[in-house]
């Protein structure tokens, strides 16, 4: 059998970029496609666009993404939430839905090629901005509202009072509402069905766990999502599931932020000229046991949520013209380009409001990689302000420094 182990001399000699011994390297396209790569795989290329290779799905994505979270689209549409939360937008506001279409058309305009919709508004919304022109994006689905969250707490009450659900039961129900949402929004398949567990996915019972993969599996099966995965921030079960279901669990979606780092690893700066080496100087082998390498060795594709703490980095509202604009839009770029160093992760999967917004996205791919003092400096300030000042629900975040 062959040794699937990724040694320390390895790993300095070749980055996380190159992993030997049967491990699969990173396939990356950099902006202007410098070393004459292959693009013609590629939907919607755009040179001024960085691809990477989204693991054993063998799409090449779009190094940004857009993801599904709209939650400041209000400064844009004012009155849309209606006082109540982002997730209560008026779907059928005729601002809202030219806000949608236009930030898709604008990322499709940048290359862009990849939007992860995770809740049945996010979806419904997505759909209506594809429609048309799917063979420009891939498009992540999540019917959350009737998935694992909400299906695992109906199996424990069921429990509760005597009555369980019987086997089998979540997968019938997960079927049912894939189903539900193809009717609703008029889709007849998904590039990636990712299913949203708890943030502590570990709370799922491993029944409960593989009746959703069963459901998995059969979406693949009969055609309704090409690859399938899940999104957690539990980094002990990501790391089981794609250990033992590697055959459904093609995508991973976990929080990834401008401190999140790479376990036993010390990040340095690519060498002058290379646009997206990554320098990992080693410093324990807490790295063989990480997510990180789990991830890599199961040849998953990574989407990282959250790398703007949602919003915590920022000084600003959001809102065309205000005070902070400037500042903020360089603190995005700073964000993106810190984590775009790490070349394991497919794609990071900023939530965007406007055009304006998708531009500075794309610009930060274009711009130098590795920050100079002054840029890291600036980075680690804001960095810094935000996690001290992360709302009591967002704390978790701090969990996600090391992977």
């Amino acid at each position: 059998m062959a040794d699937n182990r990724l040694t320390r001399r390895q790993f300095v000699q070749t980055g996380a970029a190159g992993l030997a011994g049967g491990l699969l390297a990173n396939r990356i396209v950099y902006a202007n496609n410098p070393t004459n790569e292959k693009t013609d795989d590629i939907i919607n290329y755009n040179e001024q666009m960085e691809y990477r290779r989204a693991g054993k799905c063998e799409w090449m994505i779009s190094a940004v993404c857009l993801g599904g979270h709209w939650k400041r689209v209000d400064k844009m549409v004012p009155g849309l939430f209606g006082g109540g939360g982002w997730l209560g937008a008026k779907l059928d506001d005729p601002d809202f839905e030219k806000n949608r279409y236009d930030v898709v058309t604008q990322c499709i305009e940048r290359g862009i090629n990849y939007i992860d919709a995770c809740t049945v508004q996010e979806v419904i919304m997505y759909s209506k901005a594809l429609k048309g022109r799917r063979d420009k994006m891939h498009l992540g689905f999540s019917w959350y509202q009737e998935e694992m969250r909400s299906l695992s707490g109906q199996a424990a009450k069921a429990k509760a009072s005597g009555n369980p659900k019987p086997p089998g039961w979540i997968t019938k129900m997960l079927k049912q509402a894939m189903d539900n949402g193809f009717k609703k929004t008029g889709l007849d398949y998904v590039d990636v069905w990712r299913i949203v567990c708890y943030e502590k996915s570990s709370r799922h019972q491993d029944n409960e766990m593989e009746e959703m993969c069963e459901a998995l599996a059969w979406a693949k099966k009969t055609g309704r999502a090409r690859r399938t995965g899940i999104s957690s921030h539990d980094r002990p079960h990501i790391k089981k599931w794609i250990g033992s279901h590697s055959d459904v669990l093609d995508v991973i979606v976990t929080p990834y932020t401008a401190k999140t780092r790479m376990a036993g690893t010390k990040v340095e700066s690519p060498e002058e000229g290379d646009p997206g080496a990554y320098v990992g100087k080693m410093e324990d082998d807490s790295w063989e046991n990480s997510l990180w390498y789990a991830m890599k060795k199961a040849d998953v594709a990574w989407f990282g949520i959250k790398p703007f703490a949602s919003g915590s980095m920022f000084k600003g509202d959001s809102s065309p013209g205000n005070p902070h604009q400037e500042e903020d839009d360089k603190i995005a770029r700073l964000t993106l380009r810190a984590i775009l160093t790490n070349p394991v992760i497919t794609a990071p999967i900023p939530g965007m409001i406007n055009t304006a917004q998708v531009d500075n996205v794309a610009r930060s791919v274009l711009q130098r990689r590795a920050l100079d003092v002054k840029e890291q400096a600036e980075l680690d300030a804001a960095t810094d302000r935000a996690f001290a000042n992360l709302p009591y629900h967002y704390r978790w975040l701090n969990d996600w420094n090391v992977v």
